[in-house]
């Protein structure tokens, strides 16, 4: 972007304050903001009149106001599909890593305690013949399927809409109509739904009580998909056995329960994590702006604006 345009970079990667994004969208053409940067109605109304795109650098979209957006014929772009296989990647990591409980496992030869193999010691439960339960059959929940299925895994899932027969028969899988019918099927959970008024803490205390005891919860999604406090109390309680998580509601805060308990994986938001899948990402953002700024349709619009 430095070659093509007059660029100005966040070079330290902090997060931005309001009052940073503020000034930027007072005085630009475009910007180019992260998943975690909140571009509300307020900030978009205060924009200057020069800001017509939003070119954002992530898949989700969830983080701008895209009302107040068409209300200023913004156009909004994104970077879909980038970052599917590295989020299955991850996920099928904390699949197998909580039910091994390999967090357990390490924490235990780094303090020095591990005395040998034992034939009860760090008994772990095994991935074949159990059911994986998948919230959302997207890019990523799909691309899940396709991990799993090597693991021995049985794929069952919930969607909005249900998949075409083929895809379901390639992968096996069982549809659950009810979100509640696959809760009470599965082994192990994993949510791979967008943030949406309707998804606002969808896994709370009663969908969780659903859940087998001894069951597994993963969410690499958005942390305001689970009500964490639930979640604590199904953990401490034992309903449920472990958790793997790399989304929290209140980044980078991470509530100190999650990470004092013996069985949870808490990664630090890294589902989109490679060179390969950020350095493809920003090249989706280029492509994006260069289209845009000659009166084209960019590919990756999600908002029309004047386009």
């Amino acid at each position: 972007m430095g070659e093509l345009f007059d660029t100005v970079l966040n070079t330290d990667d902090h997060p931005m304050s309001r009052e940073e994004l503020a000034a930027a969208m007072r005085d630009c053409d475009v910007l180019v903001p992260t998943v975690t940067d909140r571009i509300d109605a307020e900030l978009i109304e205060q924009a200057g009149d020069r800001l017509g795109l939003i070119a954002s650098f992530g898949a989700g979209i969830d983080h701008i106001d895209l009302n107040a957006a068409r209300a200023r014929k913004i156009v909004v772009t994104n970077t879909p599909g980038v970052f599917t296989d590295d989020t299955a990647d991850l996920t099928m990591g904390l699949i197998i890593g909580v039910p091994r409980r390999m967090r357990d496992g390490t924490a235990l030869v780094r303090r020095g305690e591990w005395t040998g193999w034992a034939p009860s010691t760090m008994l772990g439960r095994q991935l074949g013949g159990k059911v994986l339960g998948i919230v959302g059959m997207g890019r990523i929940g799909q691309a899940v399927a396709h991990r799993a299925r090597a693991f021995g895994l049985q794929i069952a899932y919930h969607n909005r809409h249900r998949l075409p027969a083929a895809v379901e028969n390639m992968f096996q899988a069982r549809y659950f109509d009810s979100l509640e019918g696959l809760l009470g099927a599965a082994d192990i959970v994993t949510l791979h739904c967008p943030s949406t008024p309707a998804t606002h803490q969808l896994i709370d205390a009663s969908r969780i009580a659903q859940m087998k005891p001894g069951s597994v919860l993963i969410n690499t999604a958005r942390g305001d998909l689970m009500d964490y406090d639930a979640l604590m109390d199904a953990l401490e309680s034992g309903h449920l056995s472990g958790a793997g998580l790399d989304v929290y509601p209140d980044e980078p805060k991470v509530d100190q329960r999650l990470l004092d308990h013996r069985n949870t994986i808490t990664q630090p938001h890294t589902g989109s994590a490679t060179v390969e899948g950020r350095a493809h990402a920003g090249e989706k953002v280029v492509t994006n702006i260069m289209l845009w700024s000659r009166g084209e349709r960019p590919p990756d619009m999600v908002l029309e604006g004047l386009v």
